[in-house]
């Protein structure tokens, strides 16, 4: 039993501003938010703050048999940097191992758009965001 996790993160000399955070996407077809949490594969990763967001890099894992409690770890550990993850499902002690973690899992009950809800999100940060996300937004700058 072995699960692999690799981690790519684009770079860029641009200094960010202003709180932001990374945001985890669970997607079939890198466009959609699709795929059930422990069957994902790949996690879309962006950078989010009120006034700028960008996709930031990939996290892939590879299950090589094991059971699910190893696959819903593997997958917490991977996105360990990430305050949110939105995916298409996700179970109920999986949904609680990533808050344990500090990770926020969300539905997209629409399989919406990526682009969409980085959009969405963006204008809630600009507005009076809830304290849980006040709060997610706090994690990025520990």
């Amino acid at each position: 039993m072995a699960i692999r996790t690799r981690r790519f993160e684009l770079v860029t000399a641009q200094q960010r501003k202003g709180l932001q955070m990374k945001v985890a996407f669970a997607s079939t077809d890198k466009i959609h938010i699709d795929e059930h949490f422990g069957q994902a594969e790949e996690f879309y990763i962006w950078t989010v703050g009120p006034d700028e967001a960008q996709f930031s890099g990939v996290v892939q894992v590879k299950d090589e048999g094991g059971d699910s409690a190893d696959r819903i770890e593997a997958r917490g550990e991977a996105l360990r940097d990430c305050a949110l993850v939105y995916v298409g499902e996700i179970g109920g002690p999986a949904a609680a191992r990533l808050v344990a973690k500090k990770i926020h899992p969300l539905k997209s009950k629409t399989h919406e758009p990526i682009a969409e809800v980085v959009s969405k999100l963006q204008e809630v940060l600009k507005g009076s965001p809830p304290p849980w996300l006040r709060k997610a937004m706090l994690k990025a700058c520990h």
